[in-house]
């Protein structure tokens, strides 16, 4: 061993140099990887997503993933949605792809792909895919893409038959294994409608033909190609005849020529398909020339969707036959890509041939939309899109081209010339029909040819549209001017209502948009609020006004539709519509109940007592329903822009700073500067003659000292920037000077807009699947003021140019810094992606974050995150509307009802009676789920418990409607389905029936029915302990009770009356609530997804002032013991709300029905919300699962394992420590992410046996105690030998002193009786020095 030590002593520094080398060239790298990701990519010359798998196909899952991933990481030219969904509830999703996705503008005409058609025929969906990634990841780098992307809108739709993709077979390729149809067996392509014949199908039989047509009309596309399989051929027009012979017709289209040459287009760059012999196994001798063959000739296909878009779509369409297997094996795809790739780019850039231009109004230039384009020779027109613009495909030629409008002189241009590979402008100018000729204006053509890249034609010097009706509007004069601009311009106008006033009058507002009705990720939303006091009307009619002009100039004005295209602008004209304004200064300030609304709002410094009035309470939910960025508040009575903060601490009247000063500054000074009267500051010198405010704008608190203010309300509370801004020094003017503060405010109102878009904007992305992350923070350092990121995980955050530190954070990840430079101009785009946190128990290492999550589990997760974000709820409350007949039922109607349930629905129902009431009527449980008669304990456990006070019916009722709405549309809707599928819930509508019998309707407050037959309340007869009890249960209570006591419920959510709110545990005065957080939070989902409860002031006499989100803990409005709620938390482990769902009682059966509107989307909510928290399973080493483990949350709240060790426990969002406990096994802990938007992720708790010996490990003790019993046996050995040896001695000295027996007589009698005793206990052990003194004794 020395020796080999000596030899290799030298060999160590080598080890640490090499050691070194590994870890600088390995361990750098993925360390720079790492901080990578976590930069913001500010060049063309991003990473390319890794996409090109060609060893497998994507499934849908997979699919989304992937092109939900790549719409994040390039938000700027790419825009995922769906045009709608499959039977089975599958997305189907297009890709859109183009410079400024969010947005339409002029000058790019737009063409489509769509693929998967038929569900068998997969190759098709494949490359379309490579497709996206490829037109992505090389835009900025190739010019040729580059330019193809930003002059072509182009638009990729995967998979348009999901459902037949999932049951189709790799290697199939006759498509025997089926797929080919979608889920209701229908052939998508015989599905169209046709010219030739009707084509009998149901349109809920084919939801995504229907999405199809839909999408195909509104978006008006230029060219599309449909990909198929099954052999090597593109395909035109027509697919059918009128004769409909089988083969052999050729069906000729007026458009012949153009459909051969965009056919041929694709075949050529083909290296197969231009052979026209693709050789087929089933077909080997089939030829098609130059690889192209006109579908009637081929075969006869009626209902075909290529026919459908050339006939109705404005869109030239062909289809593509990519392969001959229709699913050849995935070791196929790259070969298939490589073939595809020039054709599919080759093809898109035929959508830029031909003419293309644009049709104006002569007398004012605006762009007239629907307009025909007719040329001569050629029977099949096309027509202009909202732009006014126009895309003909034509081959190269000379054409007479007319542009054609009903109320319009038409207009032909003679001898336009079309050259090959360039567009040809053409614009028309139409002018209206009066006492001209009628036959219409022929000019010759000028020749002017645009390259592809070209913006709108270049007009002479615009001028916009300037208002023409100035005048004060009453409140109905104003309802029928926005319901008619709403209804006029409805592709860019919406009117909703965000409430109503005091005298319920609409708080009506007018979004103006692109695309009014949603919101699109990127775009931020911005407000104007005016006629906030009564009295203060330039505001009102200024907006108005605004309208007006963002109306008529949409399309012919650069900056409006700029504005438009790229900004969400809402516009409430009065927020205080019911004040009968006077020309006295304060007459009508207030609104109609005396109330200052610029007073109204919660204070940071002072506390406001004045009620919360219903205005104030509709702007304050309206602001936390859209994620406002900048706003504005037009008052009158000074000229000035003021900014936060209003007031201060100590309620002085001097400069109230607030974080952003610089900001408000900046665009304060951005309205003032567009006003030349505000900007010099001497605003109402007859009135103020030493007022003076520098530049036009003031702080707010510097001027005057205004608690209660809806800016600084804005500022404080949501992620919006707000100023107040004074219009002028007469608050009501005459009607002749409103034309006056239109010309001195016009730029300003325009300009305040634009400074939305300064700052930094972007997305906060989930790093591992591309989605966004909601409600994440961005944190700008030494600015004390986050800003949080929208559902779909965008944010806007305002800031002056300079440079910035900024952090993203999210609960569950794990923060990102970045540092962003803001310039003069314009917005600095800043992307996070960030990574999530992981925890494993005790302290493991972390799992690979790249495993991959089971398929199925993942749909899931994505289903309950789809129905968590955005609209998901509310579109499957649209989509499940159902006939429903209200009324109350008594006892023996409700029995009836629930036995036809499971008589109609046996399948998904199952009725148990827990017991009888006093009056021995039965307490009826009805369970909802697909496997209703077993206990499967994997799946959470809802219950939906009414009528625990017989006087308040309305719960069951609701719950009654709620058991049939979900059976009816088991099925039917593939959400519904999918919830009943994985939840079982449990419905029991009346636990007081015999207090039902003897209540009556109408009767809003009385008591009568309240308690069961033996006059209990029965909400105060659920107690837990023997000691607590006075006297034994009621029979209701004790069915409810042994229910509860069962455990294994996730959730539970009780109906009641008498009041508009949610109410959370516990009932019992002076009781510490362990999950409070918890508790409060699923009360929040259920009032926030009620459109009145969540407003938390609803007038209710019970109602004690403002209930901030309509939620309260229940010991707060009326304590009690005995609770049902309390019992439920305590004994059985399961979280309950209360629901008051109104304020009567017993309201008349005529309102039933409204409350079922109110109340369906949030008892949706609760099935979504019952699948999230916490979930998993507790085993031992050997797999073998632990029932009755006990799971501790955060240190107190108890959970037990049931049956197969299955647990599911509701959380709040966050971070939450858990404890699993078992007897005989290690305690074992783990840290959980909880989100607000996301299914449980599923956990597996290991246990190990419990090796510890008085909190010792068991291998010590027992070593330990073994060497202290070696050491003893040892002990005791040598003990026992050492006595006996001793003992032998002994004897042996004994015998020989008796065989000198001789020598004790004779020393006897010599009468020595120490020399005697001496010798006596002398034993051979002695020493010979002993001997000798003994022998000199004697001497």
């Amino acid at each position: 061993m020395a020796t080999y030590l000596l030899e290799h002593r030298h060999t160590a520094p080598k080890l640490c140099v090499s050691l070194f080398v590994f870890l600088f060239f390995v361990v750098g790298p993925i360390t720079a990887l790492s901080v990578g990701e976590a930069r913001l990519v500010r060049s063309n010359t991003v990473a390319k997503v890794e996409v090109e798998d060609y060893t497998k196909y994507y499934n849908y899952v997979e699919m989304t993933r992937l092109l939900k991933f790549m719409a994040m990481k390039y938000p700027y030219i790419a825009n995922l949605s769906s045009i709608g969904q499959s039977v089975q509830g599958r997305e189907l999703w297009v890709m859109r792809i183009t410079k400024d996705p969010n947005a339409d503008v002029p000058g790019k005409p737009k063409c489509k792909y769509v693929g998967n058609m038929h569900g068998d025929e997969t190759i098709s969906r494949q490359v379309l895919v490579y497709l996206v990634n490829y037109l992505l990841t090389r835009y900025g780098e190739d010019p040729r893409i580059t330019e193809l992307v930003t002059s072509t809108d182009i638009y990729i739709m995967p998979s348009m038959n999901p459902d037949g993709f999932e049951r189709s077979r790799e290697g199939d390729c006759s498509g025997d294994a089926g797929g080919r149809s979608n889920a209701k067996d229908m052939d998508l392509n015989r599905s169209f409608p046709d010219q030739f014949d009707k084509i009998n199908v149901q349109q809920e039989d084919v939801p995504e033909v229907t999405a199809v047509i839909k999408w195909i009309l509104e978006k008006k596309f230029v060219l599309s190609g449909n990909l198929h399989g099954g052999t090597v051929v593109a395909s035109y027009p027509f697919d059918d005849s009128a004769s409909h012979k089988m083969q052999g017709y050729y069906s000729s289209s007026v458009d012949d020529n153009l459909f051969k040459h965009l056919a041929l287009t694709y075949a050529k760059n083909h290296p197969v398909m231009r052979t026209g012999e693709p050789k087929c196994p089933d077909t080997p001798d089939e030829t098609f020339e130059d690889g192209i063959v006109n579908g009637a000739k081929w075969y006869d296909v009626p209902g075909g969707m290529q026919d459908y878009n050339y006939l109705n779509g404005n869109c030239l369409e062909i289809t593509m036959e990519l392969s001959c297997c229709k699913f050849p094996p995935a070791s196929e795809l790259k070969k298939e890509w490589d073939y595809n790739r020039e054709s599919l780019i080759a093809y898109l850039e035929q959508v830029h041939i031909g003419v293309r231009g644009y049709v104006n109004e002569a007398t004012n230039g605006t762009a007239l939309p629907d307009v025909s384009i007719v040329v001569a020779g050629i029977n099949h027109n096309l027509t202009t899109a909202k732009f006014g613009d126009f895309y003909r495909l034509l081959l190269p030629g000379t054409y007479n081209v007319s542009a054609v409008a009903t109320g319009y002189m038409s207009m032909t241009v003679v001898g336009v010339q079309v050259v090959e590979g360039k567009a040809t402008e053409l614009n028309f100018t139409l002018a209206p029909l009066g006492n001209e000729p009628t036959g219409g204006i022929t000019v010759p053509f000028t020749t002017t040819t645009v390259p592809t890249t070209t913006s709108p034609p270049a007009q002479p010097e615009h001028q916009p549209i300037q208002p023409q009706d100035f005048r004060h509007h009453h409140y109905n004069d104003m309802e029928l001017f926005l319901r008619r601009y709403s209804n006029r311009f409805r592709s860019i106008a919406h009117l909703y209502s965000i409430g109503k006033s005091a005298e319920d009058r609409e708080l009506y507002v007018m979004v103006i948009s692109d695309n009014p009705t949603v919101h699109e990720a990127g775009e931020p939303e911005f407000k104007y609020i005016a006629n906030m006091h009564g009295n203060e009307v330039v505001g009102r009619e200024l907006l108005l006004n605004l309208i007006e002009y963002l109306c008529h100039n949409y399309g012919s004005d650069p900056e409006v539709t700029q504005l438009v295209n790229t900004t969400r602008i809402h516009i409430m004209p009065s927020m205080n519509p019911d004040v009968c304004v006077g020309s006295i200064w304060y007459t009508g300030r207030n609104n109609s109940n005396n109330f200052d609304l610029n007073r109204n709002f919660p204070d940071q410094f002072t506390t406001i007592t004045e009620p919360r009035q219903p205005e104030t309470i509709a702007v304050m939910n309206w602001l936390k329903s859209y994620p406002f960025v900048l706003s504005a508040n037009l008052h009158g009575g000074s000229l000035v822009v003021n900014y936060p903060y209003d007031d201060d601490k100590q309620g002085r009247t001097e400069y109230s700073k607030c974080p952003d000063d610089k900001v408000f500054k900046q665009v304060a000074r951005s309205y003032s500067q567009e006003n030349a009267l505000m900007h010099k500051g001497h605003p109402c010198e007859d009135l103020y003659p030493s007022a003076f405010f520098e530049d036009g704008i003031t702080n707010g608190a510097n001027w005057y000292n205004v608690p209660g203010g809806m800016q600084d309300w804005n500022y404080l509370n949501t992620n919006c920037f707000e100023v107040t801004i004074e219009l002028g020094c007469v608050k009501y003017p005459k009607a002749q000077h409103l034309p006056m503060y239109w010309d001195q405010n016009r730029r300003a109102l325009l300009q305040y807009i634009h400074q939305v878009h300064r700052g930094v904007k972007g997305m906060v992305i989930d790093i591992r699947d591309g989605t966004g992350i909601p409600n994440a923070t961005i944190m700008v350092e030494e600015i004390n003021h986050p800003i949080t990121t929208n559902l779909a995980g965008d944010y806007w955050r305002l800031l002056v140019p300079g440079t910035y530190h900024l952090t993203a954070s999210a609960r569950g990840y794990n923060s990102v810094k970045i540092y962003a430079t803001v310039p003069e101009e314009g917005v600095e785009l800043v992307d996070f992606r960030l990574t999530r946190v992981r925890s494993e128990p005790n302290g493991q290492a972390p799992k690979d974050p790249g495993a991959t999550q089971d398929p199925a589990e993942e749909q899931f997760h994505s289903f309950i995150k789809d129905l968590s974000l955005g609209q998901g709820l509310e579109q499957l409350v649209q989509s499940t509307a159902t006939e429903s007949s209200f009324r109350y039922r008594r006892y023996k109607e409700l029995s009836e009802f629930l036995r036809g349930l499971t008589l109609n629905f046996p399948k998904i129902t199952s009725l148990h009676s827990l017991g009888q009431s006093v009056e021995y009527r039965t307490i009826w449980a009805l369970e909802i789920s697909n496997k209703p008669d077993e206990p499967e304990t994997a799946k959470p456990k809802i219950r939906l418990v009414g009528g625990i006070h017989g006087n308040a019916p309305v719960g069951t009722e609701l719950l009654l409607e709620f058991a049939a709405f979900l059976c009816i549309n088991y099925d039917k809707n593939p959400t519904i389905t999918r919830l009943i599928n994985e939840t079982r819930i449990i419905i029991l509508p009346s636990i007081n029936p015999d207090g039902r019998e003897l209540a009556r309707e109408k009767q809003c407050t009385s008591t009568v029915g309240m308690t069961n037959a033996h006059g209990k309340d029965l909400d105060t007869d659920f107690f837990g302990n023997a000691s607590q009890r006075v006297v034994e249960a009621q029979p209701e209570t004790r069915a409810v009770m042994d229910l509860i006591l069962e455990r294994g419920f996730t959730l539970s959510v009780a109906l009641d009356g008498g009041s508009l709110l949610a109410t959370y545990p516990y009932d019992k005065p002076v009781q510490p609530v362990e999950n409070e957080e918890t508790l409060k939070y699923l009360a929040n989902v259920y009032a926030s997804n009620h459109p009145k409860m969540h407003l938390g002031d609803t007038g209710c006499p019970s109602n004690v002032g403002n209930i901030p989100d309509g939620v309260l803990r229940a010991a707060e409005r009326q304590s009690h013991m005995g609770s049902m709620k309390d019992f439920s938390v305590d004994f059985g482990h399961c979280p309950e709300i209360t629901v008051y769902t109104g304020c009567c009682l017993f309201p008349p059966a005529e309102q039933l029905a409204t409350l079922w509107a109110e109340n369906r989307k949030a008892l949706l909510s609760m099935l979504v919300e019952v699948h999230k928290g916490v979930r998993g399973m507790v085993k031992d080493k050997s797999g073998k699962p632990i029932v009755g483990a006990m799971i501790v949350l955060n240190g107190g709240v108890r959970v037990f394992t049931a049956e197969g060790g299955y647990f599911h426990a509701l959380l709040a969002p966050g971070n939450h420590n858990i404890e699993a406990v078992a007897d005989g096994y290690q305690q074992q802990r783990q840290e959980v992410v909880v989100s607000s938007y996301e299914a449980a992720s599923s956990i597996i708790i290991e246990f190990d046996m419990d090796n510890r010996i008085f909190g010792l490990p068991r291998e010590f003790v027992v070593a330990t105690a073994a060497a202290s019993m070696t050491a003893l046996v040892v002990t005791a050995c040598i003990i026992w030998c050492v006595c006996s040896a001793k003992s032998n001695q002994q004897k042996d000295g004994f015998h020989r002193l008796r065989q000198h027996r001789d020598d004790y007589e004779d020393e006897i009698r010599l009468g020595s009786k120490k020399s005697l005793l001496s010798n006596e206990f002398q034993d051979e052990s002695e020493s010979d020095e002993d001997t000798l003194y003994a022998n000199a004794n004697k001497l």
